[in-house]
């Protein structure tokens, strides 16, 4: 996928929202000594304005937000209900394990997004003025994988699905979880994902563990 940013025009990336997702949140879990697995909001509803209010409060309308899947939990209907609260027009998703309905269409609801892929293989340009341009090369999935494409040339691959904690969410090489829960609960531009990576040595990706799986 090539995109080009227009003037003035911004990017950002997230991942794993699971926006009214009632066992990711403290207050309505019904997971057993999962403290360290849960959102500390004291309602889902609280949770849900949380996420809709800081994408909105950084991603202008005309900006463009690629989410990396697990966009929302509690059936159907609220893919749309989710959609329908952020002002952004420009938003492609990568499809996460929790996304059925998106990935089977269901009632045509990938009409909602700019795209929607299981893989973005993305080639940004990003003009700075009429002579210049810069470029970005990212591999973008749901999961993350220990090796990828142009790794050696030093592309950048952003992944979702482990929910780290802000101290673990950037990889020995040139990887990062965008998803919220290490992130402030909120997107990261790609400014920011920039200044994280660009001095990192292009390595492997030891795997993170799974939020699954007990963590320290």
């Amino acid at each position: 996928m090539k995109i080009t940013l227009e003037k003035g025009q911004r990017l950002f990336f997230t991942s794993d929202t699971h926006y009214n997702h009632s066992n990711i949140c403290r207050a309505t879990t019904n997971w057993a000594n999962a403290d360290n697995l849960t959102r500390d909001f004291k309602s889902l509803d609280h949770m849900n304005t949380a996420l809709v209010d800081n994408i909105n409060n950084k991603v202008d309308e005309n900006d463009v937000l690629i989410h990396l899947g697990d966009w929302s939990f509690g059936g159907f209907e609220m893919i749309e209900e989710f959609r329908s609260r952020i002002l952004c027009k420009n938003i492609h998703l990568v499809l996460g394990n929790h996304d059925q309905h998106i990935e089977r269409n269901k009632e045509g609801i990938q009409r909602l997004f700019s795209s929607v892929n299981h893989y973005i293989n993305l080639d940004l340009r990003r003009p700075i003025n009429k002579a210049t341009t810069e470029k970005f090369k990212f591999v973008l999935m749901h999961f993350p994988i220990a090796s990828w494409d142009s790794m050696n040339t030093g592309v950048i691959h952003l992944h979702g699905h482990v929910h780290l904690p802000p101290h673990l969410r950037i990889a020995d090489g040139r990887a990062m979880d965008v998803g919220v829960d290490g992130n402030d609960l909120e997107p990261i531009s790609l400014d920011e994902v920039i200044s994280l990576m660009k001095d990192r040595e292009v390595k492997k990706l030891a795997l993170p563990k799974d939020h699954h799986e007990k963590r320290l």
